[in-house]
This record gives structure tokens, C-alpha cells and sequence, in this order.
């Protein structure tokens, strides 16, 4: 995959005096066409071969454009809040919003590629993560952004000769480490995971450049004129017309036997029962959280559920049996300007606990797959692709010790339409009840459907649903209660 930047690639000064002023020029008309339309972010990754010249690169592209506008990220070390978290959370919580750019030299790549090297990972563990950041530069893709990849190259021979020559210069002799010589001892190694790891990734959507990086002018201006391309290939590009795309439809049951429809909505518990319930199980998970390996896991909590089926008085009864410094309620309501701006998952990202904490989402990341899917707020594809990235999402917080409980509160359309009567009768109840319920009830047959493939596609051996009888709310609250207990005391039986 090398051999073309291997050639010994040249630009001379003339042609560089003559190019540059004009493509400069260029970069800068296409990076404010981009921030004044806001039509998508641009993610470059310069990525390659130690002393390839990856900061330079990264430095002159911030001295051609407007660098108030481009964000750039060295990712190294984790720092102890990203070591809590999953390995993509580091990334997530720094992605460019549409309009701007984000260059990272950390890459995502950097760590899976070191550590086969150096064999802390085998084949097999590489290829796996590989696969999750092909999951994740996909869904970028599908989200809008714009995903440029960069390997900058040397031969043996130029990287040891680039090397010398830092090394024999006063003002540069700090760049070059033991660590870089070390490297250099394992360039055949490195060359042959490079090649696995840009061979495995280079797709359709966000393939690599290979760029030699021995001449900073040829370096400098094929990145320049490739970035150019792309943001004008972007940027000029007529808006697609709007269409659903050519994607299989989901088969409903042939019989109209639904999930929901098996619940036995009689199951309930008297008061007497449900205090003495309701002490014991808040009590075990008290105690849960106190116990030594509880500060190894984290808890995501996810309610979701039909209007009124009591999400906010369960998750009332889950916090009242935990110390308020170690969880945080996330109500999700529609996305503000901000969140529009990056990809979907991105504001559930940022919302992570960390070790020896609790997440309680308030309706969640399945919004996508129920309310923006029945009221048409995203395109079928949209809401099609994001069982993948939910589930990939999920995966990817297991991974990290996450203990992931999912509650979908059912009630009778019955009982919810007593509860909207006695919220618009009860004054500090009113809140409670608005317009969007109502209309939401007169689509309750297109919710049971979206319900039901939703546990389907999402219900997985790590996170799955629990499904949650709520007509009787003391009932449904010890269910959850007692649920959640029994998932944190698993999670601490593996440990």
C-alpha cells in the first residue's frame, strides 16, 4: 500500500510560490462558505510514521485558514476522567459541530495500533476494534460530517534520515525521544499493522490518503488541494432530493401478537405490601452502592414508557435510596440548537458516569426509534440505522463495566386516559398534561408497533428490556426497584 509514496515526491520552490497564494486564498473562501452554512462538520484524522512531519502538517493548515474556527486536538494520555469511561468516549466529547473543523493527531487509531505492535492486543483484538471504529466513522458519515484521513509516510531509510537530521540540529534535538528510536527498531512491524489497519478501514465513505511526508512542500500542498476538493465537492453539491431510502421494511406479526399486548396489566400490590417492598428493596440498593466493588461499575438507568405510566415517580423512588453526590437525572426533551449540531448519540455521550456513579435517563437515546420515528421528525433510514448505533453504544458502555437497565413502563389505554383526566382535574398535577399527550394517545397503535420493534432489535443479552406492568403503580415500582438490584448485584458477582 506504500509503494506510491515511496517515490521520492517533490515540489519545487517555484511551483510552491506559485500555488500556495492561491490555494490559501481558496481554503479560507471554503472554510467561511462552511461556517456560515453550518451544512456539516469536517473531521480530519493526520495520522503515519513518527517524524512524518503529522505537527507540521497540522500547525500550517492552522496558519492557512482562520484557526478561531478549527478545532485541534493532540489526544495522548487519558486523563483520569476519559480512564472511566469507554475508550470513544475521549473523541465523542470533542467532535467539531457543523460548521467548523476538527483535526485530531491523536487519533482513535493510535492506541489499537500501538498496542499490537507491541503486542499488548493480538490480531484478533485489533481486527475487533478496528471493525467498532469502521461502526463509528460510518455512523459520522451517515450523520452528515465530512471524514478526511490522512497517513503521512517515510521509508526506512527517510524516517532514520529525517531522525539524524532533528537530532543534529540544536533547535529541534528535543522532538526526537527514545521513545521515536524505539519505534524506528520496529519500523518492519509497524509497516505491517499500518497496513492492516488502513487496509481494513479505508472504506467508501472515509477512505485514507496515503501522503509521502519526506518533502513538506509536496506534503503541505497535497493535503491542502485535497482538503480544497472535498470542501467544494461538499459545499457545491445541490441538496438531495428527499426520499425514503431503498431499504427493506420491517415485517410487522402476521397474527397482530405483540409483546406489549402478553403483559398482564392486573398485576398489583397492596399499600401494606408495597411499604414494607418498597423499604427493603430501597435499603438493598442503598447498600449496593456502599459496597467496595460498586466503585469498579457505573449505573445507566434508562425510563422510558407511554405518557403517564409513571416514570417520574419510579425514578423518584430509585434516588431516594441513593446518596444525591453520586447520581444525576438527564431529562431528555428535544434537542437545542447545540446538540442539533453534532451527531445524535452525541449529548447521551457527554452524559456518561463515571466509576462508582449513576446516570438516570429520563426518556433517552430511543427517542429516535419512537417519537422522531412516528412523527416523522427523521428519515426511515435514520431511525433504521440507529438500532445499529444504540446497540454498538450499549456494547461499548458494557465493555466498560457499565451496568446498562433499561424500563419500559406499560399501562392499558384505559388507565392512561383516567390518569390525563385526573391530572387536568388535580391543580399541581396540571403540569403534568399537555396537548402533545393527547395527540400522541390518538397514535397509540403506531407507538405499540415502534415499542415492539424497538425491544426486538435492542433487547440484547447485556442491556436488555425489562418490561414493567404500570398499572399499578406500587407494583411497577418494586418491580424496578428490585430489578435493578438484582442487575448491580450480577455486575459485582463478576468482578
Amino acid at each position: 500500500m506504500f509503494e506510491s509514496a515511496e517515490l521520492g515526491h517533490k515540489i519545487s520552490k517555484t511551483v510552491w510560490k506559485k500555488e500556495v497564494p492561491e490555494l490559501r486564498g481558496a481554503l479560507l473562501d471554503a472554510q467561511l462558505d462552511l461556517l456560515q452554512s453550518k451544512k456539516f462538520p469536517v473531521i480530519i484524522l493526520v495520522a503515519g510514521v513518527d517524524c512524518a512531519g503529522k505537527g507540521e502538517t497540522v500547525n500550517l493548515l492552522n496558519e492557512w485558514m482562520d484557526p478561531r474556527h478549527i478545532e485541534t486536538h493532540a489526544l495522548r494520555d487519558l486523563t483520569d476522567e476519559e480512564l472511566e469511561r469507554p475508550q470513544m468516549y475521549r473523541y465523542w466529547r470533542v467532535l467539531p459541530p457543523k460548521g467548523k473543523i476538527g483535526i485530531f493527531i491523536g487519533t482513535w487509531y493510535s492506541a489499537p495500533l500501538l498496542e499490537n505492535v507491541y503486542g499488548t492486543i493480538k490480531n484478533a483484538e485489533l481486527d475487533q476494534r478496528l471493525e467498532r471504529i469502521v461502526h463509528f466513522e460510518r455512523m459520522l458519515c451517515n450523520e452528515g460530517a465530512l471524514v478526511l484521513k490522512f497517513w503521512l509516510h517515510l521509508s526506512r531509510d527517510e524516517q532514520k534520515k529525517r531522525l539524524k537530521s532533528l537530532e543534529k540540529d540544536p533547535k529541534t534535538r528535543w522532538r526526537v525521544t527514545d521513545t521515536d528510536w524505539q519505534h524506528y527498531k520496529l519500523y518492519d512491524k509497524f509497516r505491517k499493522v499500518s497496513e492492516r489497519m488502513l487496509r481494513t478501514t479505508s472504506t467508501a465513505e472515509s477512505p485514507w490518503t496515503i501522503v509521502e511526508g519526506s518533502d513538506p512542500n509536496y506534503r503541505y500542498l497535497t493535503i491542502g488541494k485535497a482538503l480544497l476538493a472535498a470542501l467544494r465537492q461538499r459545499l457545491d453539491a445541490a441538496e438531495p432530493p428527499q426520499h425514503d431510502e431503498p431499504i427493506p421494511p420491517i415485517m410487522s406479526t402476521i397474527d397482530n401478537l405483540l409483546i406489549l399486548k402478553t403483559l398482564d396489566m392486573s398485576k398489583q400490590l397492596k399499600k401494606s405490601d408495597y411499604e414494607d417492598e418498597l423499604e427493603k428493596y430501597q435499603g438493598r440498593l442503598n447498600l449496593l452502592t456502599r459496597h467496595a466493588g460498586f466503585r469498579k461499575l457505573s449505573v445507566v438507568t434508562v425510563f422510558e414508557g407511554n405518557d403517564a405510566a409513571g416514570k417520574g415517580g419510579s425514578i423518584r423512588r430509585v434516588t431516594q435510596a441513593l446518596d444525591a453526590r453520586l447520581y444525576r437525572i438527564i431529562p431528555v426533551a428535544a434537542p437545542t440548537d447545540e446538540e442539533l449540531a453534532q451527531p445524535y448519540m452525541w449529548r447521551f455521550w457527554r452524559n456518561i458516569p463515571r466509576k462508582g456513579r449513576f446516570t438516570i435517563f429520563d426518556r433517552s437515546w430511543y427517542g429516535r426509534v419512537l417519537v422522531e420515528r412516528v412523527e416523522g421528525l427523521c428519515g426511515r433510514g435514520d431511525w433504521m440505522r440507529a438500532y445499529g448505533e444504540i446497540n454498538d453504544f450499549e456494547e461499548q458502555l458494557v465493555r466498560n463495566h457499565t451496568v446498562v437497565v433499561k424500563f419500559w413502563l406499560s399501562i392499558s389505554q384505559e388507565e392512561q386516559l383516567r390518569r390525563f383526566k385526573e391530572r387536568e382535574k388535580i391543580g399541581f398535577k396540571r403540569f403534568k398534561i399537555t396537548d402533545e399527550d393527547w395527540r400522541n394517545r390518538e397514535k397509540w397503535g403506531e407507538y405499540e408497533v415502534a415499542v415492539c420493534d424497538m425491544i426486538d432489535r435492542t433487547s440484547t443479552d447485556i442491556a436488555p428490556w425489562t418490561l414493567v406492568e404500570a398499572n399499578d403503580k406500587y407494583y411497577a415500582r418494586i418491580k424496578i426497584l428490585k430489578t435493578l438490584c438484582e442487575r448491580i448485584e450480577a455486575a459485582l458477582g463478576k468482578i
